[in-house]
């Protein structure tokens, strides 16, 4: 064997990721919302890019068959499945015989500032520097959101006229910026004193203002310090109820005979304080927004057709819809038709945009064949839930639709991330249709586990409270419904859908028949 240097040609097979593939797979993960966002930002980047003014026609409902035919995949769906998405160009521009140097620098974003973390120095602001919360030049109108506000900026604008000072308005505002958002203080006021290097005793004054405020409740540290703290506001807080509010486990717990006589009051009484004490709110800051509340927007719209099928269409009122600038494109052609080395430069920049527009026009409409594609076939296999409900949906897998559309398992699952399905039923995810299966008594197939959890959600509300169900009993239910199940099996999903097993549920019947 020789041991000099030598030349060899090797040829070899590998899946190229460029960076047009990549941009059409992070196309399908993305929602309709976050799409309008992503053309947003290609809007202000490219200047070739416009928007529609007009979407469409809306195409009349079309036999299945028909449906099909205009799913079928373009010589662009083939590229990209077979990673050949480099070979596409676009038809106006020839990019292999422009010679263009891009241009690949980072941007880099501006880091936030730190939060100013020393003592307080006495006045209004912490170091002298930073302008209390809620104090200062308010916030312009396009820094407020559309939604309810916040419990802290309800809090705040509470505190200006209850302190009696700076100081104590200050640190009132700092435990309310602690507060978490059912308005409890999840933090000990010795660490928070600590953190503010001011006695406990201001702390604990600073607290009992927050405690003053509106809602009654709010800057408790536990549940029962919130509930006697709407006691004492109701004028209900004697010895009695002060006893039932320091033992709330013990109700939890169901253990009622014990607590009455803790209590020292007649079973009218103590009935009469447990109706008291469910008037009273646990968690008084959820009835506040936690900031901008967003609806779920459907990505896709199922309604039923004339014929007994179903529509599926995108919505296209999330959807924008791209076109190319022909007439700004020529005229900015013209512009740079200059023979010297900057009008070749500036050529090839306008040529890059023009591909890149074309490129991204097509990469969408994939993305929408391809949602369409795979959600035609969620509703057909999961026909009988549009028509019947849960009871009837079935199993079904990513691999199952992935092998019915001609699509990898991976597309499939992209597809159907962040997407949402509105039909005459109400609006669901799309990965809510994939669900595991389950062995029927009668052999005959699998039925879906969100079919089983919905019948025994049904059985268990229509339970006698004096005849609690049990988990075999259940196992006994279903079975006779065709649902053949372990009991370790029922009592797994009983906990998923959130029902507590016989004895608590026993308990909790039993207080309920108290009130």
């Amino acid at each position: 064997m020789a041991m000099g240097p030598r030349l060899d040609l090797r040829q070899a097979q590998s899946l190229v990721m460029t960076p047009q593939l990549q941009q059409a797979i992070k196309l399908l993960a993305l929602s309709n919302l976050e799409i309008e966002t992503f053309i947003g930002e290609a809007l202000d980047a490219n200047p070739l890019l416009d928007l529609a003014e007009a979407g469409p026609p809306e195409a009349p409902a079309l036999p299945e068959e028909a449906r099909r035919t205009t799913l079928e995949t373009s010589p662009v769906d083939q590229l990209i499945g077979e990673g050949r998405a480099a070979e596409d160009r676009p038809l106006d521009v020839d990019a292999s015989a422009l010679d263009i140097d891009r241009d690949t620098g980072d941007s880099t974003g501006q880091a936030a500032e730190p939060a100013y973390e020393g003592p307080y120095d006495g006045g209004d602001n912490l170091g002298g520097d930073a302008p209390v919360s809620g104090g200062g030049e308010a916030p312009g109108i396009d820094e407020h959101g559309t939604g309810e506000s916040t419990l802290a900026e309800h809090l705040h604008a509470q505190i200006g006229a209850v302190a009696r000072d700076a100081k104590l308005g200050f640190i009132a505002r700092f435990l309310i910026d602690q507060l978490d958002e059912a308005g409890y203080l999840p933090i000990a006021l010795e660490e928070l004193a600590s953190d503010l290097q001011v006695p406990l005793a201001e702390m604990e004054a600073a607290l009992a203002l927050v405690q003053s405020l509106d809602p009654t409740g709010v800057g408790a540290r536990n549940l029962s310090e919130c509930i006697a703290l709407q006691a004492k506001e109701a004028d209900r807080y004697d010895p009695a109820m002060a006893r039932m509010i320091a033992n709330l486990d013990m109700i939890a717990r169901g253990e009622l005979p014990r607590l009455r006589k803790m209590c020292g009051v007649d079973e009218e009484d103590f009935a009469d304080m447990l109706r008291e004490l469910r008037q009273y709110d646990p968690k008084p800051g959820l009835r506040f927004g936690g900031g901008v509340a967003e609806a779920v927007v459907p990505d896709i719209l199922i309604t039923a057709s004339a014929d007994g099928g179903w529509n599926v269409v995108l919505n296209q009122a999330t959807l924008p819809r791209l076109i190319v600038n022909r007439s700004y494109y020529v005229e900015m052609r013209g512009v740079c038709g200059g023979k010297s080395g900057q009008g070749k430069q500036d050529r090839g920049w306008l040529s890059e945009k023009l591909a890149d527009a074309n490129w991204l026009i097509k990469a969408l409409d994939q993305r929408a064949k391809t949602i369409l594609k795979v959600a035609s076939e969620l509703v057909k296999q999961q026909d009988g839930f549009f028509r019947h409900g849960v009871s009837h949906l079935k199993p079904l897998t990513l691999r199952a639709v992935a092998e019915a559309v001609g699509l990898h398992e991976s597309t499939v699952s992209r597809v159907t991330s962040n997407k949402f399905l509105l039909c005459a039923r109400g609006t669901f995810e799309l990965k809510y249709f994939f669900t595991s299966g389950v062995a029927s008594s009668d052999g005959e197939g699998a039925v879906s586990a969100e079919a089983v959890k919905a019948a025994i959600k049904q059985l268990i509300d229509n339970e006698d409270p004096k005849k609690i169900l049990s988990d075999d009993t259940l196992v006994d239910l279903l079975k006779e419904r065709g649902y053949d199940l372990a009991r370790r099996t029922v009592a797994k999903y009983r906990e998923a859908i959130g029902l507590g097993s016989s004895v608590q549920r026993r308990r909790q019947k039993a207080i309920a028949g108290k009130r």
